[in-house]
């Protein structure tokens, strides 16, 4: 799947499944501006990633697992995978997020995307995993559905198609978004807007008059 022979992070879905400009920006123009947010989730991830593995009665904690999918073109590591060893062997990733649980599908179609590449390298059915939330303290449960794994193999497929033309979208029209985000000042989403409408506009003109030419 994809239009790219190279392999992605599973981690930078998320900046796909937010805006594919964003995405674009970072990962085909190579720009990256921190802000507190990313900073402080870049710290949890080292806290998650410096743990031990353990285990407790039947279950098996394992921390920075590698995984990865050749049919897919994805490579990643999991902040945590619960392994319930009696049989059948049952796998629980689990990924670890600042903030709180969201509405939109980001950070599900990360783990997801985690959980296709398991069940790639494994040769089983994962059903579920889980979002822990450092604002809230607390597990998100999330359902491996078929309507979660077809968004999270468009977004798969998304990714590989804009690194393989090396072009940059346009801004997203969610505006709000683009507050949040820690390259807005690189992004100048409201420039490119602007740019974009004035040349829907001349379009409309032009499919209005027949006529592409200035004469009177």
């Amino acid at each position: 799947m994809g239009d790219s022979d190279q392999l992605i992070l599973i981690s930078v879905l998320q900046h796909y499944a937010y805006c594919p400009r964003q995405f674009a920006l970072i990962h085909v123009e190579q720009v990256w501006a921190d802000n507190y947010f990313t900073a402080h989730g870049n710290v949890l991830h080292e806290r998650v990633d410096s743990c031990e593995p353990e285990q407790r009665g039947n279950v098996r904690y394992e921390r920075g697992v590698a995984v990865k999918s050749q049919q897919m073109r994805l490579t990643g590591k999991l902040d945590l995978l619960e392994i319930e060893g009696k049989p059948p062997i049952k796998y629980f990733p689990v990924e670890y997020k600042r903030g709180k649980p969201k509405i939109e599908d980001w950070d599900k179609i990360q783990l997801c995307a985690q959980a296709l590449c398991l069940e790639e390298m494994r040769e089983v059915q994962i059903d579920e995993g889980a979002l822990w939330y450092w604002q809230v303290r607390k597990r998100e449960p999330v359902l491996f559905d078929d309507v979660l794994r077809r968004v999270t193999l468009a977004a798969i497929e998304g990714a590989h198609k804009v690194l393989a033309s090396g072009n940059t979208p346009l801004p997203t029209e969610q505006k709000k978004r683009c507050r949040a985000c820690s390259l807005v000042d690189l992004c100048e989403p409201d420039t490119f807007r602007r740019d974009h409408s004035g040349a829907y506009i001349a379009g409309l003109f032009t499919e209005l008059t027949g006529s592409d030419s200035n004469e009177n």
